[in-house]
């Protein structure tokens, strides 16, 4: 598997399979296509391609839009790698790219430069200038010059994008267990460890404080969840709080990792977390003792949640 930064890079000279998208969350409705574009690309003797973009379009073309992604880019390309595709090809949108005409895209890009034989995309898939071609033009492209299309049903299509609305919306309501269920995997987030305030150890829970770079990132419900991480080919399992610590009066939202058993010093390394369970809402106690005696409790429910 090889992943391509730009289209103008792939330099492969057998033909190809391609299917294209944003493929945010590579969710479990994005795994049945791109299974099946690997077959159809096995049985050619083709190329299997992802085209993908980044950023995300309406971050180019809707600048007011505060869309907020499942992965990060590096976390999804770290996930497409597992899969069996033959090229991951990242593509940079820029309003320039977004101006192609939709014969310009299939005929100087799709076929001249990626070879493509076969293409599998949805029936609502929307490309060119100003999203005004469809899969009956991709089609009639095909015709005239020499590839197949392949096309995914509506029902197909409708499971694919609902489930991404309904990670998303999980997520936003602390619903792990069912975000990671449409995933096919545990939610992660990714970043550097920074020094915090200190705040947990005085607690004797003393805390990872994870910065995660990447603005638009989605970021579960604020509250305490219960996660793991892998660290120098071990799995450590902990709690990890998101939120703004109200007992004392916090104003930045932070995110901060406890693991039960680990004692190493994480500043600036790069953390993965998976979350595996929601605990309990973010909540102001009355004292940094009633804080601490909840924690206590938290752990309990995490290590019998981990044990299950």
């Amino acid at each position: 598997m090889v992943t391509v930064q730009g289209i103008s890079k792939f330099k492969d000279t057998l033909p190809t399979a391609i299917t294209i998208g944003t493929f945010d969350g590579v969710h479990v409705g994005h795994r049945q296509i791109l299974e099946r574009l690997i077959n159809n690309a096995k049985q050619a003797n083709l190329n299997s391609v992802l085209v993908t973009f980044f950023p995300h379009p309406r971050m180019v073309l809707q600048k007011e839009s505060n869309i907020k992604l499942l992965n990060t880019l590096d976390e999804k390309i770290e996930i497409l790698q597992g899969l069996g595709l033959d090229y991951i090809i990242v593509h940079p949108f820029t309003k320039e790219f977004s101006r192609l005409s939709a014969i310009e895209f299939v005929r100087d890009i799709l076929v001249n430069q990626l070879k493509a034989k076969k293409i599998i995309i949805g029936y609502d898939h929307r490309f060119g200038r100003n999203r005004n071609a469809n899969i009956n033009d991709l089609i009639a492209f095909g015709n005239t010059l020499d590839f197949e299309v392949e096309e995914i049903s509506a029902q197909e299509v409708d499971e694919v994008s609902v489930s991404s609305t309904k990670i998303r919306t999980a997520l936003e309501q602390a619903d792990i267990v069912t975000a990671n269920s449409y995933l096919g995997y545990a939610y992660m987030l990714t970043g550097i460890v920074q020094k915090g305030k200190g705040l947990g150890r005085q607690l004797a829970f003393p805390t990872a404080n994870i910065k995660i770079k990447e603005s638009y990132k989605l970021i579960p419900k604020n509250g305490v969840y219960v996660v793991k991480s892998a660290i120098e080919g071990e799995t450590y399992y902990g709690m990890m709080n998101i939120g703004f610590n109200p007992t004392v009066e916090g104003k930045e939202k932070s995110i901060e990792v406890h693991f039960f058993d680990l004692i190493q010093d994480l500043y600036d390394k790069k953390l993965k977390v998976e979350l595996l369970h929601h605990l309990r809402d973010e909540h102001k106690f009355d004292s940094l003792e009633a804080l601490k005696t909840q924690l206590l409790k938290d752990k309990q429910t995490a290590l019998s949640l981990i044990k299950k």
